[in-house]
């Protein structure tokens, strides 16, 4: 048996090249696996962290997200009397009706370059922040409601341009200013601009 062995091994110096290309390449099939298993494995651990058992996202039949979406306020109002529906301290229904939308914002770093990345902008209501216990403020105030003024997950922050405390941003033919940075934990919240 100690042939074939010693064979083999003679035969894998003989043609390194062929052995080096066969071992980079098994090399990196296990790394690119390894890499989409990690994005895979940090994707679901923010959506977990994102959804609550507690909450409900109503979207309409046949939509694949909020942005694609909409809800007439007739439909919402049904929504809102459905017994389903927890009340909140005051006795009102516990309920955001939130639009949601895309803006283009370009990303720290490529000051030279041309392109834009799409971040969220949500719309929130008075019950937003009570039905997101993991959202604190961490930098500013908090925006006064019905006004051009929005909140920034630190997330943008970090990652964006012109998105820091007292800054104006332009979409939808009005001015807002940040007034607010807040933290939602590992949640997909501080990826999100709140007005």
């Amino acid at each position: 048996m100690a042939v074939p062995f010693s064979y083999s091994f003679r035969n894998l110096w003989k043609r390194r090249l062929t052995t080096i290309l066969t071992v980079t390449g098994m090399a990196l099939v296990v790394f690119v696996f390894a890499a989409v298993l990690m994005m895979a494995a940090g994707l679901q651990k923010t959506l977990v962290e994102t959804g609550s058992p507690e909450n409900v996202v109503v979207v309409r039949k046949a939509s694949t997200s909020e942005v694609m979406s909409s809800i007439e306020r007739k439909s919402a109002a049904i929504v809102e009397m459905l017994p389903q529906v927890a009340a909140g301290s005051r006795g009102q229904p516990m309920i955001a009706k939130e639009s949601v939308v895309l803006i283009a914002l370009k990303k720290k770093g490529e000051e030279q370059s041309s392109s834009h990345s799409n971040v969220v902008v949500r719309g929130i209501g008075a019950e937003s922040l009570p039905l997101r216990p993991q959202v604190r403020l961490v930098a500013g105030r908090m925006l006064k409601m019905g006004s051009s003024e929005v909140i920034v997950g630190n997330s943008i922050v970090r990652g964006f341009q012109g998105v820091e405390l007292q800054k104006t941003l332009q979409w939808g033919m009005r001015t807002w200013t940040v007034v607010g940075i807040f933290d939602a934990g590992n949640t997909g919240f501080s990826s999100e601009i709140w007005g």
